[in-house]
């Protein structure tokens, strides 16, 4: 099953948004969680081979670690030769990191499905995702793991909310019994085998991140208390598991604040990127950039991406512009000039463009479901390689915090 209709399902309610100029009353927020001596405390004793954080910047054996990447979401279902292609290019560009989903629900996906029903868990349905964690440690790739998705492509918040008897999306975060299917999956799923590596998830170098949602967010309560509480509980409970990978959120950074005019400021979508990102268990501030779907121009990317990276580092966390895209071909490769050279201007972290593909087993171009494609041969991947090596070569260097 190919995802063709993802990038429209996922940002329908945007484009209404920015539409009709949404904003909201003003809105209580809660007081900041307390945070956990144990989970506050930073990775000052690496592991070798595994992203860390020291601070405002990321550490790779004991050096800062700056990147450029990509996403990807067909890398835990397709061919080995698909696979192949689209990591093989990634490093061929200098690109470090690549983000892709961790779970297939329900339906399967080209014959590949992670958990049919709640706690079945069909080891077949994860080979391909172990080929792809096994051939990133080859190429020197690190990889960030979305385990579940805001929207329906591959299952997500709402096949689990099908799954026990509720309408509503927002029950994912509150529902006791979802819950613990969520929690049960991931456990699960940081503690399986790899059979290539014969390493268990959690101690797979490769990987970067666990990331609690793609996008999460949560309507009904524009606060944003309902998206923090889950994100403190689930980022606790893979800390437990796990206390050698980093985690996130995945959100696409929207702030909380009341009355504001700009919608994605406002708060409308029950996210509240500052205290999401000053959460104990949580490693970095991730955020998403989309100004055709926004509503918004490439210039007011710019201070998006200003603001987040301030904001993360004032609060003592590296952010990442973990998904950026902008459609028009005729201006792209100069509109993603200036936003890398702003990221890395401003001392971002990283940043992941949306979306590096490649051949398909016909030997044709993967199909360019979202307009955002970007292939190895594409000039715009020129640009994003020149970016890359800025990156990279900043990184090894001692940063500000070290």
């Amino acid at each position: 099953m190919k995802d063709h209709n993802y990038q429209a399902a996922r940002r329908s309610f945007l484009r209404t948004a920015a539409a009709v100029g949404i904003g909201t009353a003003g809105v209580a927020l809660g007081s900041p969680l307390t945070a956990s001596p144990v989970l506050a405390a930073e990775h000052e004793e690496e592991t070798h081979g595994f992203v860390g954080r020291k601070k405002t910047n990321f550490t790779l054996d004991h050096k800062t670690f700056f990147f450029a990447g990509t996403n990807n979401y067909y890398l835990h279902y397709d061919s080995h030769f698909m696979i192949d292609d689209v990591l093989t290019s990634a490093a061929a560009l200098g690109l470090k990191v690549i983000r892709l989903w961790g779970f297939i629900d329900g339906k399967d996906a080209n014959g590949f499905v992670m958990q049919p029903t709640p706690g079945v868990y069909p080891e077949e349905g994860y080979e391909r995702f172990d080929y792809t964690v096994w051939k990133a440690g080859k190429l020197g790739l690190k990889l960030v793991v979305t385990l579940t998705n805001n929207w329906d492509a591959f299952g997500g918040m709402d096949q689990y909310t099908a799954w026990f008897g509720s309408t509503k999306h927002d029950d994912f975060y509150t529902n006791q019994h979802i819950k613990a299917a969520y929690k049960n999956y991931i456990q699960h799923f940081v503690q399986r085998k790899n059979r290539y590596t014969g390493r268990l998830m959690k101690h797979e170098p490769a990987i970067m991140t666990w990331e609690l949602g793609n996008e999460p967010r949560c309507e009904s309560d524009p606060s944003g208390n309902t998206l923090l509480h889950w994100a403190d509980e689930l980022s606790r409970f893979i800390k437990k598991l796990d206390s050698r990978h980093l985690v996130a959120v995945g959100d696409e950074g929207f702030y909380n604040e009341p009355g504001n005019p700009d919608w994605a400021r406002a708060g409308i979508s029950g996210v509240d990127w500052k205290r999401l990102i000053a959460l104990p268990a949580i490693d970095y501030g991730t955020f998403h950039l989309y100004p055709n779907d926004w509503g918004k121009d490439a210039t007011w990317a710019v201070q998006w991406i200003k603001d987040h990276i301030h904001d993360a580092h004032a609060a003592g966390k590296p952010a990442v512009l973990e998904e950026f895209g902008w459609r028009d071909l005729a201006t792209r490769d100069a509109i993603y000039r200036s936003w890398t050279d702003t990221v890395y201007q401003e001392g971002g972290n990283g940043d992941q463009f949306w979306i590096l593909t490649g051949l398909q087993d016909d030997g044709t171009l993967y199909p360019n479901y979202d307009g955002y494609r970007v292939t190895r041969s594409d000039s715009t991947a020129s640009v994003l390689s020149a970016h890359a090596a800025q990156m990279n070569a900043k990184s090894g260097k001692h940063g500000k915090d070290e």
